[in-house]
C-alpha cells in the first residue's frame, strides 16, 4: 500500500502543477479547461442561451430506429452520458467542494457549469461528425477517434495516432469510477452497518455486470429508467432539508456570495473557492474531459450539432442544477464545517436532521447513482478498450471481465486517494481532447452555422 501512495502522489504531483495566484497556489490544468469554457462560448455565440430550448425540440422529434445511423435515440444516448455524468461526483464532490473552497465553490461550481455546456455541445458535435462504424454495422466514437481523423487529414496521421492513443489510455484508468463505489459504500455502512468493504464492493461489482455484459442497448434501456429516478429522489431529499431549512437559505445564499468572491476568511477566499468549484465542476460535468462523448455517438442522428445540442442539458442538469441545490442544502444545514465529517457522510448528516430515516434514503440514492454511473463509465472504457486493441468479440469480453474484477477493491481505498486518482485522469484526458477542440474551432463554428442555414432560422445568430 505504501508503494501505491507514493505513485499517487507523484502522478498527482506531477499533474495538479501549481503557480502561486495572490495568496493560493493554483494548478495549470484548472486554467487550462477555463479557457476553452470561456473561447467556445463567445466563438458559438453563447449557444448555453440560445439553443437549448431548440435541444428540447429535438428530443421531441429524434429519428426512430432505421431513418438515421446509429444504435439508440438521441434521448437515450443523453440518458446514458447522464448516468455517467450524474454520479456521486455531483452529491459527495459537492461536499468535497465545501470542505475544499467554502461555501463560496457552490457559486463557482454552478458558474462554470453554464459556460461548461459549450464546451459539451462542442466535443459531441465532434465525436458524431467522426464517429466511424464496424463491420458489424454498430456506431462508435470520442475524442480518440475524432483526434485520429483531424490530425490525419492535416498530415499528422502519427500525431494523431500517438494523441488518441493516449486518451484512450488514460481513458481506461478514468472509466474505473471509483469514488462511486468509495462513497457508496461509505453511507450503505453508516445505515447499515455493514463494515465489509469487499462484501460490498463484489456484489456491485456482480449487479454492474449484469448490465455491462449485455452490450449497448441493455445500457441504453437500464440509463432511461434509472436516471430520471435517481435525480428525482435526491431533489426530492434535499427540497425536504431546504424546506426545513427555510429560514437560513437567504443567509447560506448570502454566505456562498460572499465566499465567492473573497469576502470572508474561508479556504483562501476568492481564488481559493474557485479552484476547488472548478476542480469538483469539471468532474460534475465532465466537460473538456470527453468521456461523454463516447455514450452519445451512438445517438441515432445524422446531424451532428444536433446531438452536441442535446448535449448542452448535461452540465445543465447535472451541475446546474443537481449540484448547485445540493450545495445549498448542504450549507444551510452547516454539516460541511464540522472537522470530523468528509465526503458523502457530510451528505448524510444534512439528511438525517429531517428525519432519522432519511439517511436510508440517500442509501438508494447513492447505490443509484453509483450503479447508473458504474454501467456507463464501463461502456466508456470498453470504447477506449476497442480504440487499443480492436472491437471484436475477444477483445470486448476481455475488457467487461476486467472492468468487474477492477470495482471491489475501490470500496476500501482511502476516500483522497480515489479523488486523487480520479482527477488526474480526467485531468490527462483533458488534455488531448481540447487540443482537438482548438484544432477544429473553425470547422465547428461553420457546422453550426450551416445547420441554422438548412433549417432557415435567422433568429439564433451563431458568432459575434
Amino acid at each position: 500500500m505504501e508503494s501505491f501512495n507514493r505513485a499517487v502522489d507523484a502522478l498527482t504531483s506531477a499533474v495538479f502543477f501549481k503557480v502561486p495566484l495572490l495568496d493560493v497556489e493554483i494548478e495549470l490544468i484548472v486554467l487550462y479547461l477555463a479557457v476553452p469554457m470561456l473561447f467556445f462560448t463567445l466563438w458559438l455565440g453563447f449557444p448555453n442561451i440560445r439553443c437549448v430550448g431548440h435541444a428540447f425540440r429535438i428530443l421531441r422529434n429524434q429519428p426512430r430506429e432505421g431513418e438515421a445511423k446509429g444504435d439508440v435515440s438521441q434521448f437515450a444516448a443523453l440518458t446514458t452520458a447522464l448516468a455517467g455524468t450524474i454520479g456521486l461526483g455531483n452529491i459527495a464532490g459537492v461536499a468535497v467542494a465545501l470542505t475544499m473552497g467554502g461555501p463560496g465553490a457552490i457559486l463557482w461550481m454552478f458558474a462554470i457549469g453554464w459556460f461548461a455546456m459549450t464546451v459539451k455541445m462542442a466535443e459531441v458535435t465532434l465525436g458524431l461528425k467522426y464517429r466511424v462504424t464496424d463491420a458489424q454495422g454498430h456506431v462508435h466514437g470520442g475524442p480518440m477517434y475524432v483526434l485520429k481523423a483531424v490530425l490525419e487529414r492535416k498530415g499528422l496521421p502519427r500525431l494523431g495516432m500517438v494523441l488518441g492513443g493516449f486518451y484512450a489510455f488514460f481513458a481506461l484508468f478514468g472509466a474505473i469510477p471509483m469514488v462511486q463505489v468509495n462513497q457508496s459504500f461509505a453511507q450503505v455502512s453508516v445505515v447499515t452497518g455493514l463494515n465489509n468493504g469487499w462484501a460490498y464492493g463484489i456484489g456491485l461489482a456482480f449487479a454492474v455486470a449484469l448490465v455491462t455484459l449485455g452490450g449497448a442497448r441493455w445500457l441504453g434501456e437500464v440509463s432511461k429508467r434509472l436516471t430520471p429516478l435517481k435525480v428525482a429522489v435526491y431533489l426530492a431529499g434535499v427540497s425536504a432539508i431546504l424546506i426545513l431549512h427555510a429560514g437560513e437559505v437567504p443567509a447560506a445564499l448570502a454566505r456562498i456570495w460572499h465566499g465567492a468572491w473573497g469576502l470572508d476568511a474561508a479556504a483562501g477566499g476568492a481564488v481559493g473557492a474557485f479552484v476547488a468549484g472548478m476542480r469538483r465542476a469539471v468532474f460534475a460535468s465532465e466537460a473538456g474531459v470527453g468521456s461523454a462523448v463516447m455514450a452519445h455517438s451512438l445517438a441515432r442522428t445524422e446531424e451532428p450539432v444536433s446531438e452536441g445540442m442535446v448535449a448542452l442539458f448535461e452540465p445543465l442538469l447535472g451541475t446546474m442544477i443537481v449540484c448547485a441545490v445540493g450545495g445549498l442544502a448542504l450549507v444551510v444545514a452547516g454539516t460541511w464545517d464540522d472537522a470530523g465529517l468528509k465526503g458523502i457522510q457530510i451528505t448524510s448528516a444534512a439528511f438525517a436532521q429531517v428525519s432519522s430515516w432519511f439517511p436510508w434514503l440517500l442509501a438508494v440514492v447513492v447505490v443509484l447513482f453509483a450503479y447508473s454511473t458504474l454501467v456507463a463509465w464501463g461502456f466508456y472504457g470498453l470504447q477506449a478498450w476497442g480504440y487499443l486493441f480492436g472491437h471484436g468479440p475477444r477483445a470486448r469480453w476481455s475488457y467487461k471481465v476486467l472492468y468487474v474484477v477492477a470495482l471491489p477493491p475501490a470500496a476500501v481505498i482511502d476516500l483522497g486517494r480515489v479523488i486523487d486518482i480520479i482527477d488526474s485522469s480526467f485531468f490527462l484526458m483533458a488534455v488531448p481532447n481540447v487540443i482537438a477542440l482548438f484544432l477544429c474551432a473553425g470547422e465547428l463554428r461553420r457546422d453550426v452555422r450551416d445547420y441554422w442555414r438548412q433549417r432557415g432560422s435567422r433568429r439564433i445568430p451563431v458568432a459575434i
